[in-house]
């Protein structure tokens, strides 16, 4: 009896290596982004000192006074791998004595409700391993750590760098936690973060190694930690990082641009405000509504601004310049805007303007 394509299908997955069968499960990477390769907001920003999200899509430069940095997707990238783009950082002023509070890290943030399957809080608990390519001048001691926002827990580990201005890969497996589920919604419950610097407040008492805890701030970094601010030498690059369930680590998942693209829109977009031309509704003779759609839904009604107030609106052949516009309201699909002009058709940016949708964690 001939197979059907289903049972063929099935009959040649239970006759592969199980770490090929893993290789080949979609989205198994709980990182967003993880290849670097987008980066909506602009590819360098200099003079970085607070925390913010600058460059890349995704990841969050959580500074507090350790350094000043310019931060880059850049193209340095370990040699074969299929990486095109990496993230920067590039020490500007440096801080080789940081105060006990000081901190630098890259972060990466998660809903709740994408992680159910991890089933933390429950004796069934996951694993999770952290796999990502990385290179500095440098070398020593750094602390990779996992976050749950819900309960307060975290847990700890170190990585070396070797030898410096060389890509290496790193593979670090975190145990599954038994204690604190993680809530079943849209807010930040799960990060993950790269610890580049800290001061006493964190290195200063007892790391709480690869052990699940909620001990003290204190307990989080280990005392051997570099500082990578000691220097304006000193940059460290990261890319291809992947975050996963399980004891093992599968090769990155590569998807395709659109893809990523869209994963990263949930959370912020850039929306052209040529988007919007045409399709005023007439509030009075001096004032006119624009609604602009976006083009994923987001995580939660963004906040919106936008990168400059020298808008245009167009009427031909002539134009209103620097038109005031106010939010008219705003939800996770769309939002609209009033414009306070006599012109009553089409509306066109000045060729750098942009709104600013932004529903990050």
């Amino acid at each position: 009896m001939a197979l059907s394509k289903v049972d063929l299908a099935n009959q040649v997955e239970n006759q592969l290596p199980q770490n090929l069968v893993a290789n080949n499960l979609p989205f198994r990477n709980i990182i967003i982004n993880g290849d670097m390769s987008i980066a909506q907001r602009g590819t360098s920003v200099s003079s970085v000192t607070s925390t913010s999200y600058n460059t890349v899509d995704r990841w969050n430069n959580y500074i507090s006074s350790l350094g000043t940095w310019t931060v880059s997707q850049d193209t340095t990238v370990p040699t074969g791998q299929g990486f095109a783009k990496s993230l920067k950082y590039d020490c500007t002023t440096a801080d080789a004595s940081p105060a006990s509070n000081d901190v630098n890290i890259l972060i990466q943030r998660f809903e709740g409700q994408n992680l159910q399957y991890l089933k933390k809080g429950t004796s069934s608990a996951e694993s999770l391993t952290l796999s990502f390519w990385v290179r500095s001048n440098k070398t020593g001691t750094y602390t990779c750590e996992i976050y749950d926002a819900d309960n307060t827990r975290y847990i700890g580990k170190t990585y070396t760098i070797d030898v410096a201005d060389t890509w290496e890969k790193k593979t670090i497996t975190f145990d599954g936690d038994t204690t604190g589920a993680l809530d079943n919604d849209n807010a930040y419950s799960l990060s993950v973060l790269f610890w580049l610097g800290a001061g006493t407040d964190f290195t200063g008492g007892t790391f709480n190694n690869g052990t699940w805890g909620a001990g003290g701030n204190n307990t989080r970094v280990s005392s051997s930690q570099v500082n990578l601010a000691d220097s304006t030498a000193n940059e460290w690059y990261v890319t291809g990082v992947q975050l996963e369930a399980g004891t093992s680590a599968s090769d990155f998942e590569f998807l395709p641009v659109d893809v990523n693209l869209q994963r990263c829109q949930r959370y912020f977009e850039i929306c052209d405000p040529d988007r919007l031309q045409g399709s005023q509704t007439y509030v009075s003779s001096t004032l006119f509504c624009n609604p602009l759609e976006f083009s994923v839904t987001k995580r939660a009604v963004p906040t919106i601004t936008n990168s400059s107030a020298t808008f245009f609106l167009f009427y031909n052949p002539s134009y209103d310049t620097g038109v005031s516009w106010s939010l008219d309201s705003a939800n996770v699909n769309s939002f609209r805007i009033t414009m306070n002009s006599t012109r009553d058709y089409g509306f066109v940016g000045s060729g750098t303007d942009y709104f600013k949708a932004d529903a990050e964690l």
